[in-house]
């Protein structure tokens, strides 16, 4: 057989789609009650108090992520996802477009308080990136995901991925 032919006919293959996941698939089994998402905090009336009992019990404050090492689910390392999120800016091009971010579940995470646990922050790279004025709306993220502990000046995510393919999420 004629190697063109053969690699036509390979690529005229299905590829298996990016298997869809929701933010609870992040989580182990069994620890949703203790590692799951925290309700955010958007009565921002009630801060002081907020910080005053946890300056009182010796914690840290309150804007810091308070399960920066929650468990992860190693099943999910090396899997093609697709992931619908909000886009927390990281690192920008001079042409305002967004290559490094969080991928997290609700608007606003990371800049309300509390941050989301670790499994529910996903660190992504993209070579095409989003512009910056549009990250205030939810994307599918798909790309190859890793379970994989990093650090931002914002919070610890517990997974990273690279970008293949970003869109805008569609009701």
């Amino acid at each position: 057989m004629n190697v063109s032919l053969l690699a036509l006919l390979l690529a005229s293959l299905p590829t298996q789609a990016a298997r869809e996941l929701s933010w609870d698939d992040l989580i182990p089994p069994g620890t949703a009650d203790q590692f799951g998402m925290p309700q955010p905090m958007h009565d921002m009336s009630q801060l002081a108090d907020v910080l005053s009992e946890n300056a009182n019990a010796g914690g840290t404050s309150v804007v810091d992520q308070q399960k920066p090492q929650a468990p992860t689910v190693a099943k999910l390392d090396g899997e093609d996802v697709k992931l619908p999120g909000y886009i927390v800016p990281l690192t920008l091009t001079d042409d305002n477009r967004v290559t490094e971010f969080l991928l997290v579940p609700y608007f606003g995470a990371c800049i309300h308080v509390p941050p989301p646990p670790s499994n529910q922050i996903v660190l992504v790279q993209s070579d095409e990136g989003v512009a910056l004025d549009a990250t205030y709306v939810p994307f599918w993220i798909t790309g190859t995901l890793h379970v994989e502990q990093s650090e931002s000046e914002l919070a610890s995510a517990g997974y990273r991925m690279s970008a293949s393919k970003i869109e805008i999420f569609e009701y």
